[in-house]
């Protein structure tokens, strides 16, 4: 964007600025209320040794939200006040008791219920924004990372002055430099949504901060060489880190940029699942047919890897469900031999050969029978897959799943 248009464009925002409301409800962006998100809803104490002395005093239950943290009581009622007070009017006598606390605005009550988070990987789509101003608050650099990531792969017209806020209060630069340059890239957008009419009644100065960051020639990111820049975008894939590869697209960083393998941002996102990311560098450019190692596209690491979203995204994207690799397989080979099921279904309903053949005439079939993926195997059976096929050794699949002497596979391939 040139300095004439991007000057436009601030004048629009300062227009809209000075329409606004500035004196706008109090802030809530750095509400650290959150409710935790996990499989089983509870951690062990043993989990919380790190935090919690459990050396003496009755077992409890503490729920707070979703939450379920089991420690000693005289422990919890040291670190929060709240606690304190609750368990000398209502405390539980019996050891197991449980207590539900739904004042989680004490500091310290939130440092507990934030570093649970810290101790399995969360879902944290609800509440990214809420739970980065807790970990950066309360000094959690595990928890702040992923809460960056995830705000990184939500960002969207609808989303962004509520990600603006928080980068700019709680981010790190990195990541702020990331949703100043996707608030940059659809400002005309952006500043028409709701979201940032409320944001400058509530959060004018942060929303400025944007705009200075906006106006800024340049910065370290937009410095790099271009050679630079692609091998950043290419580390940024392999990690996972959603904010820094978008920052690096919107520095100008090659989409297409390739590690000593071939492996582009697109496969590496692919192999680790990201299907967000994946969506990101599409919508950059990227090629969904560039070939790496083995001349495996994205695809195929998507199938090894039975990462079904991925595969969708890339399918969207115009992805070649037949393409070959070195040795004549197609991404459904893949997927029969890692035994993902659920990407083998997935691909022969997107119209996968399901009796392809590869340089031995074995056929995706063969190779789950071969690895004793009795699921799989029944995936390709449905789709019509031939159990009479004769690869080059005249080995049919079944001949392939006697070694496992699996009764129930050699019987469904009979």
């Amino acid at each position: 964007m040139s300095c004439r248009s991007t000057s436009c464009l601030i004048c629009v925002f300062m227009a809209v600025a000075i329409a606004a409301d500035y004196s706008g409800s109090k802030s809530t962006a750095d509400s650290s209320t959150v409710s935790a998100v996990g499989e089983d809803g509870e951690t062990a104490a043993a989990d919380l040794a790190a935090l919690l002395d459990a050396s003496s005093g009755a077992v409890v239950t503490l729920v707070a939200g979703e939450t379920r943290l089991v420690a000693h009581r005289a422990v919890l009622a040291a670190r929060s006040p709240v606690l304190a007070a609750i368990f000398a009017q209502d405390a539980p006598k019996a050891s197991g008791g449980q207590v539900s606390v739904a004042d989680v605005e004490d500091p310290a009550l939130r440092h507990l219920v934030a570093y649970c988070y810290t101790l399995r990987v969360p879902q944290l789509r609800s509440t990214a924004h809420q739970l980065l101003a807790a970990a950066d608050k309360f000094g959690l650099p595990a928890l702040k990372s992923a809460c960056e990531q995830q705000v990184a792969a939500q960002l969207s017209t609808e989303t962004a002055a509520a990600a603006a806020v928080v980068a700019v209060r709680h981010g790190s630069d990195s990541h702020r430099q990331a949703v100043v340059a996707f608030v940059k890239a659809h400002l005309l957008h952006v500043v028409a949504t709701r979201g940032w009419t409320e944001a400058m009644q509530t959060h004018p100065e942060d929303l400025l901060e944007v705009i200075r960051l906006m106006s800024r020639p340049s910065n370290e990111t937009e410095r790099l060489s271009g050679r630079e820049k692609g091998r950043r975008l290419l580390e940024a894939a392999q990690q996972s880190r959603m904010s820094e590869m978008r920052a690096l697209l919107a520095a100008g960083a090659d989409v297409g940029a390739t590690d000593g393998d071939g492996w582009t941002a697109l496969h590496w996102a692919a192999r680790n699942g990201q299907a967000e990311m994946a969506k990101c560098l599409l919508a950059a450019g990227a090629d969904v047919e560039a070939r790496g190692q083995w001349e495996w596209t994205a695809l195929f690491w998507a199938a090894r890897q039975g990462q079904v979203e991925v595969a969708k995204a890339l399918l969207s994207a115009g992805a070649d469900l037949e393409a070959r690799d070195i040795w004549q397989n197609t991404p459904l080979f893949l997927a029969a031999m890692t035994g993902h099921t659920a990407a083998v279904r997935f691909l022969v309903a997107s119209c996968a050969d399901p009796n392809a053949t590869e340089e031995n005439a074995t056929t995706p079939l063969h190779w789950a029978a071969y690895n004793g993926h009795a699921d799989a195997a029944a995936a390709l059976l449905e789709a019509g897959a031939d159990k009479g096929a004769r690869n080059r050794f005249g080995r049919t699949p079944q001949d392939e799943a006697r070694k496992w002497n699996d009764r129930q596979l050699i019987n469904m391939l009979s």
